[in-house]
């Protein structure tokens, strides 16, 4: 539908219908110049904002990779039983907030870069697509970064400037994920480009890239600490990232999405961050930007 269309479908003036998209608050593409409509994504979204939305038996999780947050869904799934659906199917940083963008996804998890820059950063990657007005950031965990290498590389390599200097093969993660995006800083940091890495394997989760070394296909792999304890790797340590959650503030109340924050600071997540290494859940909960 076009405007004129989409005013007359929704009863609203077309000036109106203008505003709503400059906010990001209706589902809209540019073509040629031209405001479009998708019928199907309007209907969508005329379900979603009736009464805090009809599907508050769905939650749907994609962007970053992460064994904890893998692990908090497979329990709340496990209790929800046959009464909701809980899924998580991590793609990238990148990929997921478009995901969320465009309305086919509840939450994204967003790793963006060090710690210490991430309340900069990651607000700053939400404010590049047009839906951020109506997302809020809530504070995930931080989690160590570095790199994934088996003990006899290890050995032969064991500082961060030979194991980057010496032509190994990589398991590099692909475009728009937050570990590329850290590995990319770190290497800037050492006057080199991810076009100075023999990349051997392109990898689509954090598991792939471990997997890789373990089973010789790569000899190292950015990756989290948690990633090289499930995989039996040695683990070069390069910083700190947080992990956060975004998500639409009208979902920010639904109890599924309080019940997968109590899940993440549980007594049995806290021991299975202790057990993998590499996790810090200080101020898990926490609404970090885009409250009104």
């Amino acid at each position: 539908m076009d405007v004129h269309q989409v005013a007359e479908y929704l009863h609203l003036n077309e000036k109106k219908v203008y505003a709503m998209v400059g906010q990001g608050a209706i589902p809209a593409t540019k073509v040629t110049g031209k405001w479009l409509f998708p019928r199907e994504m309007i209907d969508r979204w005329l379900l979603e904002s009736a009464h805090d939305g009809l599907l508050n038996d769905r939650l749907v999780i994609s962007g970053g990779d992460d064994t904890l947050l893998h692990r908090a869904v497979s329990r709340l799934a496990r209790d929800a039983g046959r009464h909701a659906l809980i899924s998580y199917a991590p793609t990238s940083a990148r990929q997921g907030l478009e995901l969320l963008q465009d309305g086919h996804i509840d939450v994204c998890a967003l790793n963006w870069g060090p710690a210490e820059e991430s309340d900069i950063r990651h607000p700053a990657l939400m404010k590049q697509h047009d839906a951020h007005p109506r997302w809020v950031l809530v504070r995930g965990f931080a989690r160590e970064q570095g790199l994934l290498v088996a003990s006899e590389t290890r050995a032969r390599y064991p500082s961060v400037d030979t194991l980057l200097n010496a032509r190994l093969r990589w398991a590099m993660r692909q475009g728009g994920s937050g570990s590329r995006r850290f590995i990319l800083d770190a290497l800037r940091s050492h006057g080199l480009s991810d076009e100075d890495l023999p990349e051997a394997v392109t990898a689509l989760s954090e598991r792939e890239a471990a997997a890789a070394v373990r089973m010789g296909l790569a000899d190292v792999a950015p990756g989290t600490r948690n990633a090289a304890t499930e995989h039996g790797l040695d683990f070069v340590s390069l910083g700190w990232e947080r992990l956060d959650l975004v998500l639409d503030k009208r979902r920010w109340f639904r109890h599924l999405v309080q019940r997968l924050l109590d899940a993440l600071a549980s007594a049995e997540i806290a021991l299975t961050a202790r057990q993998l290494g590499g996790y810090d859940r200080d101020r898990l909960g926490e609404l970090v930007w885009g409250e009104e």
